[in-house]
């Protein structure tokens, strides 16, 4: 099971997040907007590449994608779910 730190770091390494930690992340943030994290449509692709390079999880299903992505949370419990 990753743990949110860990995907929180995998995020920051990533997205060259270098302005913010692990810790200033909460679990609830919005990855895109301009609230939480801000990710924009260029950020989406890498942060898709990033999880298939670092848990071999792919996301396929386009209809998911709005749900999946709503959140840090919601993102981690994803690749989770799909590592069982």
């Amino acid at each position: 099971m990753i743990t949110s730190i860990n995907f929180k770091e995998v995020l920051i390494k990533y997205l060259s997040l270098e302005d913010i930690t692990a810790d200033e992340i909460n679990d609830n943030d919005p990855l895109f907007g301009d609230e939480g994290l801000g990710l924009d449509s260029v950020d989406s692709i890498e942060l898709v590449l990033a999880i298939e390079k670092e848990y071999a999880v792919r996301i396929e299903d386009a209809t998911q994608y709005r749900e999946i992505f709503s959140s840090v949370q919601s993102l981690l419990d994803y690749i989770n779910e799909q590592k069982k």
